[in-house]
């Protein structure tokens, strides 16, 4: 990790640079996946599938006895661990849920707000080495509680199948349909629909690059996407009162996701970076996936600012995806945080928890973007719908003064529409 004592803030922009990818050179690869799929269906799926995946799906919709079959194929412990995942995420996102707005603006005029569900979503799980059943959960559970008509899963096949967790996970979550699909295919199909696979009003989950470049091109098909996304980071704030111990395992989860992760140490004590890097070597001993972890902490930063201030001002120009605190300043950082995607207080709090089961969400804006975007939630599987409703009386209070304004912008068909309800209510009277 390359490490700064109390850098100028006019050398900050710099620091804070995260590794990119150049999306714009793998459009010419998206944009022929999208055409054949748009042009050849199902055939161009399988196609790229064995040309991307090793892997040529009979049937691209897992049959349900096949989805079923995967509640055998794990162990009870590992069940019983999603299960209370399950739980704990169906409740949080259960108490997102909200009710109508509704407020009379003037006497006859009333104007109300509902939230309601996006019909079709698609969601996209990476597998791989790493299946991510645990964000199956984060979108999956949300998207059943929002009430969207149709989920479509799509993750990539192996030569073994789907892995039995993401298959146990989906049915626990009741997913509609599961696609033996991965990569710029399976977003092309989501996206334009085949004879197999439905299209989709919205696409989530997360991929690596050819799978983002994959989602932005999609929004030129008026399909939504979550969020912008990159590579996974954390930054954690920590004092000396925190053993490195935990310090330096907070800043291994994360790097350990894939070597462009990057991870942050904000230090308010110098003294805590031999520690540390004591920690970081001895966990790296061990860690199974410690050459990707040294990589990523290649790409990384430990910075010591005594000043909370200082720091707490870096930290909001950083803006997190993950934001871990371990200060005995706690609450002044909790209270001035406004840009981090997730947050984590308290030293028994790892990024960890939030990542598989405490009940929070673990999709979320990297590379800057929380400063603009909030994470995955519950309202981002619904869309606000604005109603109103003007009574005899509620049009006559009204009306002048929309003819007033319509006038001066020199819009006289709305004038009339409002002068005809009034002139009609005049002749009644």
């Amino acid at each position: 990790m390359k490490t700064l004592i109390s850098p100028e803030k006019k050398d900050w922009e710099a620091l804070m640079e995260r590794p990119q990818a150049d999306y714009e050179t793998l459009q010419s690869t998206v944009k022929e996946v999208f055409d054949a799929v748009a042009q050849n269906g199902d055939e161009a799926l399988r196609d790229y599938c064995e040309r991307f995946d090793g892997v040529r799906p009979k049937e691209l919709l897992l049959p349900a006895n096949e989805i079923k079959r995967a509640e055998g194929l794990l162990n009870e412990s590992l069940k019983q661990a999603i299960q209370q995942a399950y739980r704990n995420i169906k409740a949080f996102h259960e108490a997102q849920i909200s009710g109508r707005t509704e407020v009379e603006t003037q006497t006859g005029v009333r104007c109300w707000q509902e939230q309601r569900p996006i019909e079709k979503v698609g969601l996209y799980i990476p597998g791989g080495s790493a299946p991510l059943f645990s964000t199956l959960l984060m979108l999956a559970i949300p998207a059943k509680i929002a009430g969207c008509k149709e989920i479509v899963l799509c993750t990539p096949p192996s030569r073994e199948g789907i892995h039995p967790a993401i298959l146990y996970t989906a049915q626990l979550c009741g997913v509609d349909k599961i696609a033996t699909l991965g990569g710029i295919q399976a977003i092309a199909a989501l996206t334009l629909g085949t004879e197999s696979v439905p299209a989709v009003y919205k696409l989530f989950g997360p991929g690596n690059q050819y799978v983002t470049a994959a989602k932005q091109y999609a929004t030129r098909y008026r399909v939504a996407i979550d969020m912008p996304a990159g590579p996974s980071e954390v930054l954690v704030v920590a004092d000396q009162s925190v053993p490195a111990s935990f310090i330096a395992a907070d800043l291994l989860s994360q790097a350990e996701h894939g070597p462009d992760s990057q991870v942050v140490l904000v230090a308010q004590s110098e003294e805590i970076l031999p520690r540390v890097q004591e920690a970081l070597a001895e966990q790296l001993a061990v860690l199974p996936r410690s050459e990707i972890a040294r990589k990523a902490l290649q790409n990384s930063l430990a910075v010591v600012f005594e000043d909370r201030e200082v720091a707490n001002e870096f930290i909001n120009d950083y803006a997190p995806e993950h934001y871990i605190i371990m200060s005995e300043d706690e609450d002044y950082f909790v209270d001035h945080c406004y840009n981090a995607g997730s947050v984590f207080v308290g030293t028994f709090s790892p990024e960890s928890a939030g990542d598989y089961a405490s009940g929070t969400n673990h999709t979320l804006p990297t590379n800057g973007y929380a400063k603009q975007y909030s994470g995955v939630h519950l309202n981002s599987f619904t869309k606000a719908i604005t109603f109103q409703k003007l009574s005899e009386e509620g049009i006559q209070n009204l009306g002048p003064a929309v003819e007033e304004m319509a006038l001066a912008e020199g819009l006289q068909g709305h004038q009339q529409a409002v002068r005809v309800r009034l002139n009609y209510l005049k002749s009644k009277s």
